[in-house]
């Protein structure tokens, strides 16, 4: 296959352009300057432009852009940035890949699109919650109306708390554990929906071979834990204990709204659509997943 992509240079833009390529795709990068290799178009979102020989004779358009959502405390400017580093980007490539013709989108998304759901399980045929994340990615998923509309097969991957050394959750707190700094968050009950990077980017091959797929895709592990478990797992994996437990209060001090939205709440989400497919996770279990990433 011929697939364009978007953010590739993300972490799961970096590893699945790297799988694609591995498996015989021949794969263009979108990118934001002035292109300087044989693989890279260029397109500018704010105006609008896709040079439109990015998409000739393309089989799929792959759009993960998006600025990650924990880096800064939530500013006005900021949660704006969040939006329009997704939306925007989304209704371009849609409207492309309509224009062109193109067969298939692939696009972004997340598992906050079901806002705090406690711990009941929900899963792709579950609605959207409340809550700026979930207004976010009910938002950025409607972004691909005018694929949808044109008759393009377009895919949204609600995906996990990714899970590699290389960036991501552990990249901040794989440091601490292995001081012994690990903590529970607030009461730890809340569910973390999380993924291995290896079966997200093998995610996105399987679904741009079956074109009987369509719609919302969660990609998550398929036992999602509390954030009480996750600390207990990830903690073993340092070989450090992690007794300790940051009040909830503690971490809104420190991160503001974040915490409310991304760390004190989470999703108990399942990969339905993705397992009643037959696609087999190479990372099922926490413990799997996290000895996969550091190494352990």
């Amino acid at each position: 296959m011929r697939i364009l992509v978007a953010g590739s240079s993300g972490l799961i833009g970096t590893a699945s352009v790297a799988w694609l390529r591995a498996h015989e795709h021949e794969v263009r990068r979108l990118v934001r300057r002035p292109p300087a290799a044989p693989d890279e178009w260029f397109w500018d979102p704010p105006t609008g432009r896709v040079d439109p020989a990015a998409l000739d004779r393309v089989d799929a358009v792959v759009n993960l852009c998006g600025s990650r959502m924990d880096e800064r405390r939530w500013s006005g400017a900021v949660k704006q940035e969040l939006r329009d580093s997704r939306i925007v980007p989304t209704d371009v490539l849609a409207t492309a890949a309509a224009s062109a013709g193109v067969p298939t989108l692939v696009n972004a998304g997340a598992v906050g699109v079901y806002g705090n759901t406690g711990e009941d399980v929900v899963d792709e045929r579950s609605p959207a919650g409340r809550g700026f994340v979930a207004d976010l990615c009910r938002d950025w998923e409607a972004a691909t109306a005018p694929a949808r509309v044109a008759g393009v097969r377009t895919i949204v991957l609600r995906v996990g708390i990714v899970l590699s050394p290389h960036g991501g959750i552990l990249r901040r707190l794989h440091p601490l554990f292995r001081l012994g700094l690990g903590s529970r968050l607030g009461d730890g009950r809340q569910y973390m929906s999380w993924v291995a990077l290896e079966d997200v980017v093998a995610a996105l091959g399987f679904v741009l071979g079956r074109g009987d797929i369509a719609g919302p895709v969660d990609v998550t592990g398929p036992a999602p834990v509390t954030n009480a478990r996750f600390t207990e797992a990830l903690a073993h994996s340092v070989h450090r204990p992690a007794p300790w437990t940051t009040p909830g209060f503690v971490v809104g001090a420190v991160v503001g709204e974040m915490a409310h939205a991304l760390v004190l709440t989470g999703q108990r989400a399942l990969p339905a659509v993705l397992e009643s497919a037959g696609f087999e996770f190479r990372y099922p279990t926490i413990g799997a997943a996290l000895a996969h990433a550091l190494g352990t």
